[in-house]
């Protein structure tokens, strides 16, 4: 998550406005299009002039013609080179371009026409070199003074802090844009290296649990093999002792997979805000939950009590906003960490201690489906769960011990 931006926030951020890509849709396109469209007021002066300025129609027509022209270019310079760069030497040559047409035009038409040398500037910091970009935008502003000394001196000086400041100000949004796209790479990359790191970790303990036992039951069946024509007693008991191996190898990988499959808060926890986003209900959920004094079978507790609530929102709620909480409390019994899912909507469970059909496996009574399995889950773990309406929407309400001491580092 990006600091200052809850994670609601960023994905309707980033539905919006995929700062820095390419339109993926036509909506995603008009939508970008209206991000650059506001920065078009500068052009409501040269209109005005060529509709009421009493222009002969033959130098009207090269007006409109030389607005057009500079209109076209500064949206491709600003809009398609964002998503798809142009080369440099086209970058160059369009924002030459618009400086010419920007002079001729004022010079031409006047002072209403000074405006425009705002857009020539948020070309250069967009999609210059910072080095350039420090150089070419006040030397814009300075063609802006000499320009408007002859057709507008004061005009000019009230368009010269906005030429110069939203030149520099478009270089610090190019940098964001860079920022933002790599951080998105940066945190695929993470992504990819954690599961590799996983598939490796996995294959590492599959190896290491049976590779002994496989390959003693190998050498076992063979020494079996050998000694049954004429040793079927001593056979028998390589046998059992096979039969021995196998079980142990069996109880270890239950006990790895068990591993694998408890389930992790945090992990629940972005799959909560992946869920609640594709539901379009808004979330606020915590980024990073503090877990200190929980152990891993309270921890999974919170994890399936969370899954079971946030499922019961997306499916049943019709709710359009989920508050997801952890907190520390300290209790009579000690201290708790409390997990609480709130939301707004009006069809969630009843509170009568069973979820409504389909939830968590389509509503099947069994053991961990529903309140009734999760309360079962939390009691397993010294904990309690609450559940119930409360204004106007719906709460649920999980806590597990939060005492288990921290581990204590030895110094190796």
């Amino acid at each position: 998550m990006t600091d200052g931006l809850r994670a609601d926030e960023e994905a309707r951020a980033h539905r919006l406005v995929r700062i820095g890509e390419p339109p993926r849709t036509r909506g995603e396109a008009l939508r970008k299009l209206v991000w650059v469209a506001p920065w078009l007021v500068f052009l409501t002066s040269p209109v005005a002039d060529l509709l009421h300025g009493g222009h002969a129609t033959p130098v009207g027509a090269a007006g409109w013609t030389g607005l057009a022209a500079f209109t076209g270019i500064y949206l491709a310079l600003v809009f398609r080179n964002m998503s798809r760069p142009l080369s440099p030497a086209a970058v160059y040559t369009m924002v030459a371009a618009l400086e010419v047409l920007t002079v001729a035009l004022s010079l031409t038409f006047g002072e209403a026409w000074l405006g425009l040398f705002v857009y020539v500037s948020v070309c250069c910091g967009i999609t210059f070199p910072l080095r350039l970009a420090y150089w070419t935008i006040p030397l814009n502003t300075a063609a802006l003074l000499l320009v408007g000394w002859r057709v507008g001196e004061e005009t000019a000086w009230g368009l010269f802090l906005v030429v110069l400041l939203v030149g520099y100000s478009m270089t610090g949004v190019r940098q964001l844009i860079h920022t933002t796209v790599a951080l998105r790479r940066a945190r695929a990359t993470v992504a990819q290296l954690a599961a590799n790191e996983e598939r490796l970790r996995m294959a590492r303990d599959l190896h290491d649990l049976l590779g002994h036992s496989l390959s003693l039951i190998t050498l076992k069946s063979e020494l079996a093999g050998r000694m049954l024509p004429d040793h079927p007693d001593r056979a028998a008991q390589q046998v059992a002792d096979i039969e021995q191996v196998s079980r142990q190898a069996l109880v270890d990988v239950r006990a790895a997979v068990t591993g694998y499959r408890r389930a992790r808060l945090a992990t629940e926890l972005a799959g909560t805000q992946v869920a609640l986003t594709a539901a379009g209900i808004a979330a606020d959920i915590p980024v990073e939950p503090d877990l200190t004094g929980v152990g891993e079978e309270s921890e999974s507790a919170l994890a399936w009590a969370l899954r079971e609530a946030v499922t019961n929102v997306v499916r049943h709620s019709g709710a359009r906003r989920c508050t997801v909480e952890l907190l520390r409390r300290q209790t009579l019994a000690g201290p708790v960490a409390e997990l609480s899912v709130e939301d707004d909507g009006s069809a969630a469970d009843d509170g009568t201690g069973v979820a409504p059909p389909g939830v968590a496996g389509g509503g099947a009574e069994e053991p961990g489906n529903g309140l009734t399995g999760l309360t079962e889950r939390l009691e397993k773990a010294g904990g309690t769960l609450e559940a119930g309406r409360v204004r106007g929407g719906f709460r649920l309400v999980a806590r597990v011990p939060a005492d288990r001491p921290a581990p204590v580092d030895s110094g190796a």
